[in-house]
């Protein structure tokens, strides 16, 4: 049950993947997806009291047999439905990369061409290996060639148009939050090569250590250049140095979960007096967007770190911070050194992953990313029938209703914050499955024999892309996630939610089985997406996705009274180590699963009312309900996993998504006869919606 967005849509969105047997898998036959129930009686532990622990008692069996693989940070039911589904992505991808070789030969679409080439061209490891760092040596070239200040910021803006490196900030266009109808100029904060500014600001021994095999990665990647070891360790430091610098300027995730703290409208004057080293209007210029008059400039204060770091910092240093950010954006895509020095930091020493994915997995991955939806039309012919997104359809229409009469009947809230809350709920948008028109991709060029340079035109192709809209209309109907993702996301600008079609499979959503654990399962998900309009983050925004307080003085203080008691209840559990969960950063999340398994449940009633419901499994109805909704969130994760996503994720670990939202609810405490004092029964009950 994923997430919104705003600035960085990508930020919400996420996938995984398998084990790695003896031999590979085979890909995955094309006519049909696999199927498996969605209740899955095996994943029980049955000697556990489900009022004491009803995550353990959901998902106990599911943790002993599926132990984490060993190219995988973490497993569980969403990273393995994401397997399968990229296990049958890389059969459709086996086929189109195959060339037509006779007459009477079927001639390959262009879409089929394009994802078909992308794939071979990854796949072919000998030639990425024999170019070695060739097709990153120009660009090297162009930043050693920066002798001065001035040279090394007049470069700054032909490096963001054509490399994926974050080079101290980030650019590019979105959505007025004041008015969403409007697409605008956004300035972010960037140029970070750990995955969050708390990694630069603690001072606990893991952290020192990790700044220190952070700094050890670096000049590994500068010396497989060339480097002397000396020049490496030198550029290497004053990475470090500049990285935390801007850290320190940076807001912290709790912060930026205020839309208010990362929308401040700047003229370009204005901006140029921040960060005067700059040209700013040659900068949007060469970025595709000349005459831009006003922008977001969304921290101005790390703006400002920006140009204290340009102007005072000494030149070899920041020409070894940009060498480093060219290279550590494109290691993956180089040859093996490159690619395993990349892995070896950011997926062993950081989250704990023992082995590299095997090559079909990456390629797969890369073709999503670069090519979603031309990948995704081959996904969804295959595998989203029209009575999957029609059942669909209907569960979000009845959770909708379930809803709108929570929202009537809420005790707190005043006529005149409810007429608000309304409006906004009937004109959210429910997109289902896939886009309605699909992304044109004619214009990138892919070619099955250069990998490399299939990444850096995709890049091109999708920054261009995003540049483009600026005087254009909103486009309502884009997605942020491609059709295979296994995830789902509200966009509170957009004012939707989103749920793909790789997310509608099974053991998440089956349209055979009986409707307790569906309503469980996929339709807490759609609950959850649709609180997210209504959590501390998205109720900020009204019916049309602007950035407007239509609540009441009293009635926000009895939002925020009442996602308090969330907060507190869910700062008491520990992720890993001593480590607790930072519920200001996960309550949005925390209080959408409480709100979705509720609404899940109310809509689940309604569509079964008047119908004889048999027990099945050993399970009453209501308990079947609740087990399939607990059973989406087994998981097993590595510790060094945790502990990143204890700074990072916006998302509770997943007991406590299951037992947090249980322990909240009567129905649950009824249907397994849970009393006072035991652990899923919290005092007080938390409740918002």
């Amino acid at each position: 049950m994923p997430s919104k967005s705003l600035l960085a849509l990508a930020a919400t969105l996420a996938a995984c993947a398998l084990t790695l047997p003896a031999q590979q898998p085979a890909p995955q036959p094309l006519e049909a997806m696999p199927y498996s129930p969605s209740l899955d009686v095996t994943s029980l532990d049955r000697t556990i009291d489900p009022c004491q622990d009803f995550y353990k008692f959901s998902c106990g069996g599911w943790e002993k047999n599926n132990p984490i693989p060993a190219d995988q940070a973490g497993w569980s039911v969403y990273a393995k439905l994401a397997n399968e589904n990229q296990q049958f992505l890389w059969g459709i991808l086996e086929d189109d990369a195959k060339a037509p070789t006779g007459p009477s030969s079927t001639p390959r679409t262009p879409v089929q061409q394009k994802v078909g080439d992308y794939f071979a061209a990854c796949m072919n490891t000998a030639a990425i290996d024999a170019a070695g760092d060739k097709p990153i040596e120009p660009a090297l070239a162009e930043i050693d060639a920066l002798k001065t200040r001035a040279e090394i910021i007049a470069a700054l803006p032909r490096l963001h148009h054509e490399y994926a490196g974050s080079f101290f900030f980030g650019s590019g266009t979105g959505q007025d939050a004041i008015d969403s109808s409007t697409v605008i100029v956004e300035l972010a904060a960037g140029g970070l090569g750990l995955p969050d500014r708390d990694y630069y600001t603690k001072t606990d021994p893991k952290s020192v250590k990790l700044r220190q095999q952070y700094t050890a990665y670096i000049q590994q990647l500068l010396a497989l250049t060339g480097e002397s070891a000396d020049q490496a360790k030198a550029d290497a430091d004053a990475t470090l140095h500049i990285e935390t610098a801007l850290a320190n300027a940076s807001l912290t995730r709790v912060q930026r979960r205020d839309p208010h703290n990362t929308y401040h409208m700047e003229t370009i004057a204005e901006l140029a007096k921040i960060a005067p080293s700059i040209d700013w209007p040659l900068y949007f210029k060469v970025q595709g967007a000349p005459g831009v008059e006003k922008l977001n400039v969304s921290q101005p204060d790390f703006i400002k770190a920006v140009e204290a770091e340009l102007s005072t910092e000494d030149v070899a240093a920041l020409r070894g911070y940009l060498r480093f950010h060219l290279l550590t954006s494109a290691a993956s895509y180089l040859a093996h050194p490159y690619e395993q020095a990349s892995f070896d930091f950011y997926s062993t020493t950081l989250r704990g992953v023992p082995a590299m994915p095997p090559r079909w997995k990456t390629c797969t991955r890369a073709v999503d990313r670069n090519l979603g939806e031309a990948l995704g039309q081959e996904f969804v012919r295959r595998t989203f029938g029209a009575d999957t997104k029609a059942k669909t359809q209907l569960m979000t229409e009845q959770i909708e209703t379930a809803m709108q009469h929570e929202i009537e009947t809420l005790p707190w809230m005043s006529d005149a914050t409810k007429a608000e809350a309304l409006r906004k709920l009937h004109a959210i948008r429910n997109k289902i499955g896939y886009p309605n028109k699909w992304r044109d991709y004619s214009a990138l060029n892919v070619k099955a024999d250069d990998y490399f340079g299939d990444v850096q035109r995709s890049y091109r192709f999708e920054d261009a892309r995003r540049w483009n809209k600026l005087g254009k209309p909103v486009d309502r109907d884009e997605w942020g996630m491609t059709p295979p993702t296994v995830n789902a996301y509200f966009s509170p600008q957009m004012n939707d939610i989103n749920f793909p079609a790789g997310v509608l499979q099974p053991p998440l959503y089956d349209p055979k089985e009986d409707d307790a654990p569906n309503y469980g399962n996929t339709g807490a998900t759609i609950g959850h997406e649709l609180t997210h309009a209504f959590d501390d983050e998205g109720r900020q925004f009204d019916a049309k996705g602007d950035l407007r307080d239509w609540w009441t003085p009293d009635d926000a203080k009895g939002f925020e009274d009442r996602i308090n008691c969330v907060r507190d209840q869910y700062a008491g559990y520990v992720i890993v180590d001593d480590i607790h969960i930072n519920s200001k950063l996960t309550s949005g999340e925390d209080v959408a699963d409480i709100g979705g398994t509720l609404l899940a449940y109310i809509a689940w009633k309604k569509q079964t009312e008047g119908q004889t419901l048999n027990s099945a499994d050993g399970f009453t109805p209501d308990q079947r309900f609740f087990v399939g909704m607990a059973q989406w969130a087994c998981e097993n994760q590595r510790p060094e996993n945790l502990r990143v996503s204890a700074i990072t994720n916006p998302h509770s670990p997943g007991f406590a998504r299951i037992n947090g939202v249980v322990s909240n609810m009567p129905e649950f405490q009824q249907a397994f006869h849970c009393k006072a004092g035991q652990p899923m029964v919290h005092t007080p009950t938390c409740r918002v919606w």
